[in-house]
């Protein structure tokens, strides 16, 4: 995953502690979870996080740029990311991982909080025919210093929720896909990506020190109308 088209990438690295969560799907299988993973157009019907994402450009056959914008915990602002994805799969193993970059179409929004994704990453593993175990990582710099509320939400909350709501739309994927351009996944087809290409020597890693950072630590917990609590799941 360190390579894309033969170059070398340069994969960030950080010294904090990297979240991370697990999951045994005993119901679906690998390659289904890989999907619903990739797909940005099902995902905006699951994820009630989700403010915008889409793909960008396309940098290899299995390299892309994407963006994703969420909704974070009320009355936190929300945040935003431009990501440089690489997927690759092997011996039942499915994976999945991304970092920030810059895109010079894609600069920080006034009404976002432009985050860093330092490594983010899913790795689905086959354990039988329709069973798999999904782990996800996280580390991410939100730009700005929270409350601590919301720091023990995010580590004891909303990646294990995120991942129950995940195993809940990857039962429902097989039926919605048939439905919706069924034989269209580019990230296993290559030749159906129609995405712009990119050369990898037009972005440039996305450094935190270079964002302004929010002073939220202030701010107090209010009611989500809707009913869960937001966090990244990019």
């Amino acid at each position: 995953l360190e390579k894309l088209a033969g170059r070398p990438v340069p994969v960030p690295t950080a010294a904090a502690p990297t979240p991370q969560c697990r999951i045994d799907i005993p119901d679906v299988a690998a390659e289904t979870v890989y999907d619903v993973l990739h797909d940005g157009e099902y995902r905006r019907s699951w994820d009630t996080n989700v403010l915008d994402t889409h793909d960008i450009a396309r940098v290899a056959a299995n390299a892309d740029v994407g963006y994703y914008a969420w909704r974070c915990p009320k009355p936190l602002k929300n945040r935003d990311v431009v990501t440089l994805r690489s997927w690759h799969v092997q011996d039942g193993y499915h994976a999945i991982i991304n970092f920030s970059v810059k895109h010079p179409k894609y600069p920080p929004r006034k009404d976002l909080v432009r985050a860093v994704s330092l490594l983010t990453g899913y790795l689905v593993h086959s354990t039988g025919p329709s069973s798999c175990r999904l782990t996800y990582l996280a580390q991410v710099d939100p730009k700005g210093s929270l409350p601590k509320w919301v720091v023990n939400k995010a580590s004891q909350y909303l990646a294990p929720m995120m991942l129950k709501k995940l195993h809940k739309a990857c039962v429902r994927y097989p039926a919605w896909k048939q439905q919706h351009d069924a034989s269209r996944k580019p990230w296993l087809y290559p030749e159906q990506n129609t995405l712009p290409a990119l050369a990898l020597s037009e972005l440039v890693l996305q450094r935190a020190a270079s964002l302004e950072n929010i002073d939220e630590s202030g701010l107090s917990e209010v009611k989500d109308d809707r009913g869960d609590h937001s966090g990244s799941e990019n």
